[in-house]
């Protein structure tokens, strides 16, 4: 069995996909490491949700691991895997879908009226944070535009599938 630890990392150092060598504290490291994260949370929100967002969730975060996986290799002719404008298609479709079907007052709401949507809202943040480090790579080496795209449409994507879970509308107050 081999093992998951390799020990090329005890000093701060970590390899891509294309075996470069950077720092774990590297623009690109946290921009797929922030996508890992986003997975992750949609891992524990589709617990929460009916079986048809479950299967929409599942697809996404497989959808995530090419995301990440371009964002992890710094040359961009090794890519194995790249996203397509379809995706973004795709997600747009699913924005629609779900905003169709929860017809709702234009208002900032109270986040979590139920555990569906308070799990969404935070993997909403997430993404928004993930696509904000990709912008960041961006600056200063070459990122494919149709990542931070995906990205961009799937925070809307995550916020349609949240006010759909939400089970009361509470809005947001400024006192």
């Amino acid at each position: 069995m081999s093992k998951i630890y390799t020990r090329g990392g005890d000093k701060g150092g970590t390899s891509l996909f294309d075996q470069v060598r950077v720092t774990k504290d590297d623009i690109r490291v946290e921009s797929y490491g922030t996508v890992d994260e986003l997975g992750a949370a949609l891992g524990i929100a589709k617990n929460f949700t009916d079986e048809e967002t479950r299967e929409r969730i599942e697809a996404i975060q497989n959808r995530l691991f090419t995301v990440a996986s371009n964002l992890a290799t710094q040359d961009p002719a090794k890519v194995a895997v790249k996203l397509k404008e379809e995706y973004i298609d795709e997600l747009e479709s699913i924005i629609d879908r779900y905003m169709d079907a929860a017809p709702r007052e234009g208002c900032f709401i109270i986040n979590g009226s139920s555990k569906a949507a308070a799990f969404l809202h935070l993997a909403r943040t997430i993404c928004r944070r993930a696509e904000r480090r990709v912008i960041s790579l961006s600056g200063v080496a070459e990122v494919d535009p149709l990542v931070i795209k995906y990205l961009n449409r799937l925070s809307d994507v995550i916020y349609a599938m949240a006010r759909f879970s939400e089970d009361e509308e509470t809005c947001a107050r400024y006192d």
